[in-house]
């Protein structure tokens, strides 16, 4: 008789601690701006994989490209039980109102990947102006003289000025000589390919066509470019972009694009739900460091990754790392023409 009443009561407390370990779970809510561009899916599964690995739990929200939709998802995440957020800015001004609401309630905000430029939030990123630096490089490297092609990213993303500055910096000595001219310069609203599509036509029409390089901001805006090149029938000019795209890395291979500088959003997506995590139990986040270098010169922790520009050189590296398949990486590229890692 006593087994008999004693074996429900097990049951009873088992039950109870299930509860209590569910309701101490910590609850990370990530805002996302959109998932047009192919890489936030590969940052999703790396914070999804950690927050499991830390027992957390993970919900989200897609803005679907609207701000004002990201205002309500962020309140939405914290009725959810958010005890931090992770927040892909779709337009730095835009998402203060949020952003601010969520740290007086003692929410933890990290700004991933994109500034938000207000006291307490914490800052993960790569270095996006030694990005910019790195495609310039790659793209001068290729054709020191010419004509230049600017094609910058969203005018509402801090990163678009980060890049623009650093891929200015590489240049301008030759554009003060003349060695260079920028005969097109233009923000890629919302880092849509169409639009950066778009703009490089019209470019290349007010050029006539004599364009001899572009420096691209990312992958997306890279691939709009090549389009428009593509369909006056040029080809081979110097190309670059950033994050590693499938679509990018194979254009390298082909030889259609020069370079991609490879943000490895797998580490990203790691460092940014181990911090959130961090953050909500009132801890500071790892190697975290201050940093005032955003548009309003505010001071913020932050945390900045390390960038790889990836060539045809060393497409291997992006082979080896697990990031792209050899058959995906080299397809339709020709045996004679093969870089290295397509052999």
């Amino acid at each position: 008789m006593k087994l008999v009443r004693t074996l429900p009561a097990l049951a009873a407390l088992a039950l109870g601690l299930s509860a209590i370990g569910a309701a101490a779970q910590t609850v990370v809510g990530v805002s996302w701006s959109n998932f047009q561009e192919e890489r936030w899916k590969t940052d999703e599964a790396a914070i999804k994989a950690q927050l499991e690995k830390l027992g957390a739990k993970y919900i989200s929200a897609d803005a679907g490209g609207s701000p004002e939709k990201q205002l309500g998802d962020i309140e939405g995440l914290m009725s959810k039980g958010a005890k931090a957020l992770i927040v892909l800015a779709m337009d730095k001004d835009a998402i203060l109102p949020a952003v601010n609401k969520a740290l007086k309630q003692k929410v933890p905000v990290v700004a991933y990947d994109r500034l938000i430029e207000t006291p307490g939030v914490f800052y993960i990123t790569f270095d996006n102006t030694e990005v910019g630096r790195m495609q310039a490089r790659a793209v001068y490297k290729a054709q020191p003289k010419g004509n230049y092609v600017m094609i910058k990213g969203s005018p509402t993303d801090p990163n678009a000025n980060f890049l623009r500055a650093g891929q200015q910096e590489v240049i301008a000595e030759a554009v003060k000589k003349g060695d260079i001219k920028i005969v097109g310069d233009e923000f890629t609203e919302g880092w849509k390919p169409e639009v950066a599509q778009k703009n490089m036509e019209q470019i290349l029409t007010k050029a006539g066509n004599k364009v001899d390089a572009v420096v691209a901001s990312n992958d997306g805006t890279a691939g709009g470019a090549v389009a428009a090149l593509t369909a006056k029938g040029i080809r081979g000019i110097p190309v670059s972009g950033q994050d590693a795209d499938f679509a990018a890395l194979n254009r390298i291979a082909l030889g259609t694009q020069t370079v991609s500088v490879w943000k490895d959003s797998r580490e990203l997506g790691r460092e940014a739900a181990s911090a959130a995590v961090a953050l909500a139990a009132g801890k500071p986040a790892e190697k975290a460091a201050d940093w005032s270098g955003g548009e309003k010169k505010v001071a913020i922790s932050s945390r900045f990754l390390t960038p790889v520009p990836i060539t045809r050189d060393n497409l291997d590296v992006v082979v080896k790392a697990g990031w792209i398949k050899k058959d995906e990486l080299c397809k339709g590229v020709a045996g004679d023409k093969a870089p290295p890692a397509c052999k």
